[in-house]
């Protein structure tokens, strides 16, 4: 999926949605990420769906009378553009079948449950799309039945029913185990991986901006976006002054990247990841979650050793 590249700050004027808008942003953009993880089933997909809704709510945002509640609005949105992303995917079908709805009740907890709010974005992606997010609101974000009501548009029985199946089944997945093969690199992939991350431990970046293409783009997700060889090299030069990292070849969501790790903590969680796409053995893309921390929450990481 492609963001195009745009400000993620509200527009400047004297509109009453505008004050404090970056601000909540700031303090929402986590949360928001966890519900979209895990309707799309990957940290990585997840945050293209924040970004995309968030532009959806700058642009909006002008043209919206005054708004009551801005998390459930922002929520809303994201929601959508969940839907939209899962529609285009093509995954599944997003209506949910009214079959006996009035029949089920299944009562709100009056806290989060953890043992759901723990269930690994695969086991969310085996629901179907309504009950999905009616668990996620729930049982992960803790919103009532009314206020999921009105970020879905579904009824409060609808949603009843969503959660009183989406939950049996996710205690049912939480029993199976995950019997897939380890992921592995192959040689030349994991020649070029330890390539950049053996020059970048050892603070030799002007070997590492040879490995670049010249049309190289950056992504520091949540920062900046750069293009260009003289452009993307300036990244490096900030590292340079920086410390508090060491990189390590790996796995996110089974997919190659480098895991950041604290190097007074070695044998811990990851801090963030860094994504590289190669043509050859030139670099043409780089996505640094270096300001996005939240990315790694649930997130399935891996070191390649």
């Amino acid at each position: 999926m492609t963001i195009p590249q745009i400000s993620m700050s509200a527009p400047t004027g004297t509109h009453p949605n505008v004050q404090g808008f970056d601000q909540a942003l700031e303090r929402l953009r986590p949360r928001l990420h966890r519900y979209c993880a895990r309707m799309t089933g990957s940290v990585i997909d997840g945050e293209d769906v924040v970004q995309e809704a968030l532009m959806k709510a700058i642009e909006a945002l002008p043209r919206t009378d005054s708004i009551d509640h801005l998390e459930s609005w922002l929520v809303r949105i994201a929601h959508n553009a969940a839907l939209d992303f899962l529609r285009r995917r093509s995954r599944r079908d997003v209506a949910l079948s009214d079959e006996d709805l009035e029949m089920i009740i299944d009562p709100a907890p009056a806290a989060i449950d953890t043992e759901i709010a723990a269930a690994s974005l695969t086991a969310f992606m085996r629901l179907p799309v309504a009950q999905r997010s009616g668990v996620i609101l729930m049982d992960v974000l803790g919103y009532s039945l009314e206020e999921i009501a009105g970020i879905t548009g579904s009824s409060i029985p609808a949603i009843k029913a969503a959660l009183h199946r989406g939950r049996a089944r996710l205690r049912e997945l939480a029993q199976e185990t995950d019997d897939r093969p380890p992921p592995v690199l192959a040689d030349a992939e994991r020649a070029l991986l330890a390539a950049y991350v053996d020059r970048f431990n050892a603070r030799d970046f002007d070997s590492v901006r040879d490995m670049l293409a010249d049309e190289v783009h950056l992504e520091l997700v949540n920062r900046i976006r750069r293009s260009g060889r003289t452009e993307v090299g300036n990244y490096f030069s900030n590292y340079a002054r920086a410390g508090g990292w060491q990189l390590v070849p790996g796995f996110v969501e089974r997919r190659p990247a480098v895991l950041v790790r604290d190097p007074g903590d070695p044998a811990g969680t990851p801090l963030y990841f860094i994504l590289l796409e190669w043509t050859g053995a030139n670099i043409v893309n780089i996505r640094d979650f270096r300001y996005a921390r939240y990315v790694t929450e649930a997130a399935e990481l891996r070191s390649a050793d």
